[in-house]
């Protein structure tokens, strides 16, 4: 989610829209990024609990960029009782879905707009934050440049438009000014003003293509937390249509 962790270069998150020309360099870089998307990557979500319990689901993402649409292949391999496959289709414009299988299913079936705000291990990491859209939104605000941790960062603010379907009503992204990679994320949930605080490390380049080895989310006010661990993958998979057809998504 968009996979942060490479898809953001190899795991998710990403923007771009009423800033035109005169777009700052990260955003650019962040958007070109998602278009280039090709990776797979294994890994494992991780729930910590205000006392500190650690739940861990083991999981596979593979991406790539289609002609205007980014696809995201989402599998919990484990523990078994928690298999789940998604397939998520960003298309800039609004026009997203999310289908999803379970073991045992003949056909996939189209997650509800209203379940986007879910994910396998609660809502830190949904799976709407899996699309990668924030940044083709239609509004674009540059907030200018500041520091987060040891990196200069772009900070820009993300607004949807009428036609974009989220649960979020502004994102705010502090973009690094080298590689326009996320290096944190707030994200503004509709209706409650609720913030999920996505923050990235060991931010690094493999094969022309940036990444970070782990992404914690955290909601502000609230103890816990969900981190997404980046175990091994490939930010050149060569995939292609077929790495993303119904049959792959029914087959466990």
């Amino acid at each position: 989610m968009t996979f942060k962790a490479f898809a953001l270069a190899a795991t998710m998150l990403l923007p771009m829209a009423a800033v035109a020309l005169d777009a700052p360099a990260p955003l650019v870089l962040a958007k070109k990024q998602l278009e280039t998307a090709d990776y797979r990557m294994i890994g494992h979500l991780v729930r910590v609990d205000e006392n500190g319990t650690r739940t861990s689901y083991g999981i596979n993402i593979k991406a790539h960029w289609f002609a205007g649409m980014l696809r995201v292949l989402f599998e919990v391999a484990s523990p078994p009782d928690a298999r789940v496959h998604l397939l998520l289709e960003m298309r800039p414009g609004g026009e997203s879905t999310i289908q999803i299988a379970h073991p045992g299913n003949a056909r996939v079936a189209v997650l509800p707009f209203e379940k986007w705000n879910e994910g396998p291990l609660g809502a830190g990491f949904s799976y709407e934050d899996f699309l990668e859209a924030p940044y083709f939104w239609s509004s674009q605000v540059s907030q200018g440049r500041t520091k987060f941790g040891a990196r200069i960062c772009d900070v820009i603010l993300s607004k949807p438009g009428e036609a974009d379907r989220t649960h979020y009503e502004e994102v705010k992204s502090w973009l690094d000014a080298d590689s326009g990679f996320p290096v944190h994320v707030e994200k503004t949930v509709k209706g409650t003003g609720i913030v999920k605080e996505f923050t990235y490390f060991g931010l690094r380049q493999r094969q022309g293509t940036w990444y970070a080895d782990q992404v914690e989310v955290k909601i502000r006010g609230h103890s816990g937390s969900t981190l997404l661990v980046i175990d091994r993958g490939s930010p050149k998979a060569h995939l292609d249509v077929k790495d993303f057809s119904s049959t792959q998504l029914t087959h466990f």
